[in-house]
């Protein structure tokens, strides 16, 4: 990216300016460098953010000392805007020294929940993000939780078959591309919601997960593809 955005900056500086034409396209061009150096200050953001969760995972969870940490998605909310309140989610997963060590450990899911103006003018302030590291029980945990919000079913050990046979779309769980368990079709200003832990409450609305956290009053609604990619990390192909 560094290289690409240096040739166009050199483009622009040699492109001759006499007519219109050339004009042009040095406009056009100075645009592409621009997106180029957007990018490369999002990748940036990326792994500044990257880096902050493996120094809380040093710092908080010392028991974890051989892993691997990967960033799952940067922005796993709905909204667009990623200067209001967003979440960042990172795939981690244990795994035992050796000449050639295989990642095959037991697996996390790190939520990184952003508060209104984490990113601003001035930077990145990552005080603003608060850290919740969740195994695959606990995402179990809370997925039966949002189901029993967003159905009409009540048994946690079959909710539990589903989950693990299927997958939440729109609709609800789907296996095999049918539908087992259906979500309420709610309208746009209608919720359900469980108050699921001292952190936070799952809210059901419009077929999305909303996490509502209780100390900072924000409610992020996870993207559907999010749910799946977190799902199929846990329980998808070994």
């Amino acid at each position: 990216m560094r290289k690409l955005l240096l040739f166009l900056l050199l483009i622009v500086v040699l492109i001759p300016k006499a007519t219109a034409q050339n004009d042009g396209i040095v406009a056009a061009v100075a645009g592409i460098a621009a997106i180029g150096a957007i990018a490369m200050s999002i990748e940036n953001m990326k792994e500044q953010a990257e880096l902050k969760a493996t120094e809380w995972l040093l710092n908080d969870e010392p028991d974890i000392t051989s892993f691997s940490l990967k960033t799952l998605d940067f922005d796993g909310k709905k909204a667009k805007d990623m200067s209001a309140v967003s979440l960042i989610t990172y795939k981690i997963q244990e795994f035992e020294l050796a000449e050639e060590p295989e990642v095959n450990g037991k697996k996390f899911v790190l939520f990184g929940f952003t508060s209104h103006g984490w990113i601003s003018d001035y930077g990145v302030d990552f005080s603003r993000i608060r850290w919740h590291l969740i195994d695959s029980e606990e995402w179990m945990n809370m997925m039966v939780a949002y189901v029993k919000t967003a159905s009409n079913q009540t048994d946690d050990s079959s909710i539990k078959e589903h989950l693990r046979n299927g997958k939440i779309v729109n609709r609800g769980i789907s296996e095999r591309s049918k539908t087992t368990i259906p979500f309420y079709k709610l309208e746009g200003d209608m919720y359900t919601v469980a108050d699921y832990n001292n952190m936070m409450k799952l809210v059901y609305n419009e077929r999305s997960l909303g996490i509502y956290l209780k100390e900072t009053s924000n409610l992020v609604q996870i993207g559907r593809g999010d749910i799946i990619k977190i799902h199929d990390f846990f329980y998808g192909a070994k």
